[in-house]
């Protein structure tokens, strides 16, 4: 009880076992009362051998629903779909029109979590671009299994479309990367002080008094790995290191899963290495208002819904398809 997190993951873990319990519990009075209606079937009386008829038809309908709705509770839980997810979207491929595709992104998962109800975004960086667009941005979605239901947004985003610059009306294609990280809990990465180099800067771009007027801007170097993250948006370094620190966390943990998981650095390790249109795993194409995913071919024609925040109809037809991956490797 003293452990809240300890605590509050058991509770998790609880509330998943009950609901596999509640359908074993059905699957086991449905197994019983067909057995029974089966018996009746063969009996003289023909009122009741049509009613047993259809209650043996009933039943088993339900049975094959309740053994449909078991399944995925009974993969493996990942624990780190619990997680808060730490997005960083990057411009690729494309120049300014990559930036305003960036930011573009920003707005369609910044708008599909607001609507989504009991989560909440957490802005950690933006770098600006010209024409409105973002070089890069760096944010927080918490709430409960975060996490586990956006990390399959990972990879290159493709967009094709005239840009703003397009004088000739001619269709550019350019790219953006998108990672999506499990937050790090302290336990999870040990970070000694000798590892770190903290350097403090002024910062530049909007802010105001109290931001651009001191050195408040902090970027950390983890020199076994070389990974660097900077912070300038809060108005104290003190409030910068510590988001810092949350971004440096979620990027050595996502280290160590790539290396311990072959099919998580399958999923991350060459899509969001680089911003080549290459290695896209969903096209946005403006002039056919179509949305196209190529790991489960899936493609919705309605380009405008989908910007303003509607990718629903994609995240839960990447989690089957990754349930049903998982449900043939155990089976075979």
């Amino acid at each position: 009880m003293r452990d809240s997190r300890r605590l509050a993951s058991l509770g998790r873990e609880h509330q998943r076992l009950t609901a596999v319990v509640k359908l074993a519990q059905r699957l086991t009075k449905c197994d019983t009362e067909l057995a029974e209606s089966r018996e009746l079937l063969s009996i003289d009386d023909p009122d009741l051998a049509s009613e047993a008829k259809a209650e043996v038809a009933r039943l088993q309908a339900e049975i094959a629903q309740i053994e449909l709705d078991v399944r995925p509770l009974l993969v493996p839980h990942d624990p780190l779909d619990d997680r808060t997810a730490i997005f960083e979207i990057r411009a690729g491929t494309g120049g300014d029109e990559a930036a305003l595709f960036a930011a573009d992104l920003h707005r369609m998962y910044t708008r599909y979590i607001e609507r989504r109800g009991g989560w909440r975004i957490e802005l950690l960086s933006i770098s600006d671009a010209t024409l409105g667009g973002a070089r890069e941005v760096i944010f927080k979605v918490v709430g409960d299994g975060a996490f586990g239901e956006l990390r399959w947004e990972a990879g290159v985003h493709r967009v094709q479309r005239v840009p703003l610059t397009e004088a000739a009306g001619r269709i550019h294609t350019s790219a953006a990367t998108v990672a999506v990280l499990p937050e790090a809990e302290e336990i999870d990465v040990d970070i000694q002080e000798k590892d770190l180099r903290i350097d403090v800067y002024r910062a530049s771009g909007p802010g105001g008094q109290g931001v651009n007027t001191t050195d408040s801007a902090v970027r950390i170097t983890h020199l076994a790995t070389g990974i660097v993250v900077t912070q300038q948006d809060q108005r104290s370094q003190i409030q910068n290191k510590a988001k810092a620190m949350d971004v440096l966390r979620a990027r050595l943990l996502d280290l160590r899963i790539q290396e311990q998981q072959a099919e998580r650095s399958r999923l991350r390790k060459s899509a969001v290495s680089t911003g080549d249109r290459s290695a896209k795993i969903r096209t946005y194409n403006y002039p056919q208002s179509r949305v196209t995913d190529h790991r489960i071919n899936m493609t919705l024609h309605d380009l405008p819904t989908v910007m303003d925040g509607d990718i629903g109809r994609l995240i839960e037809a990447l989690k089957l398809a990754d349930l049903e991956e998982k449900l043939s490797s155990d089976t075979a």
